[in-house]
């Protein structure tokens, strides 16, 4: 299964209103709720597993990239959400510039091999400057999933 296969349009964040990224890491997670990839009554432990994670290393890449992950127990597949921040958010990357492109995952713990697929998808695409331009670009769910395509 391919990124593209697991990004919701209604995941999809353009422009979201965060002050900051654990406010971001939030959003996400509730995108995912909204659309019903995620249960409601399991927000609260997805957000504290993403900020565990976030808080233990920081996911922020460089080139404008961060992407926040978390393994949760019992989850049936990954989980994805995409967040295009254009004035960027700090995320403590690793080259110090701001995070302008979002990928949240949420793997089932019991499938390390696929998290680590997953993640190497989307960090070869985002490594692409043309991709991480027109994903900017974008001005709907619809259309960065397209993208993905």
């Amino acid at each position: 299964m391919s990124f593209a296969d697991l990004l919701r349009p209604e995941a999809v964040l353009i422009g979201p209103d965060a002050a900051d990224k654990w406010q971001l890491l939030r959003r996400l997670a509730e995108a995912l709720v909204a659309c019903g990839a995620l249960p409601a009554e399991r927000l609260e432990e997805a957000v504290a597993a993403l900020e565990a994670r976030e808080r233990s290393v920081s996911t922020g890449m460089e080139q404008g990239i961060a992407v926040p992950h978390a393994a949760l127990e019992d989850l049936e597949r990954v989980l994805a959400a995409l967040a295009v921040v254009p004035d960027g958010i700090e995320f403590q990357s690793l080259d110090g510039q701001p995070a302008r492109i979002v990928v949240l995952l949420l793997v089932p713990r019991r499938e390390k091999v696929l998290h680590v697929k997953t993640l190497t998808e989307v960090a070869r695409r985002l490594g692409d400057e043309d991709f991480r331009r027109r994903i900017l670009a974008c001005r709907s769910g619809e259309e960065v999933v397209a993208l993905w395509s």
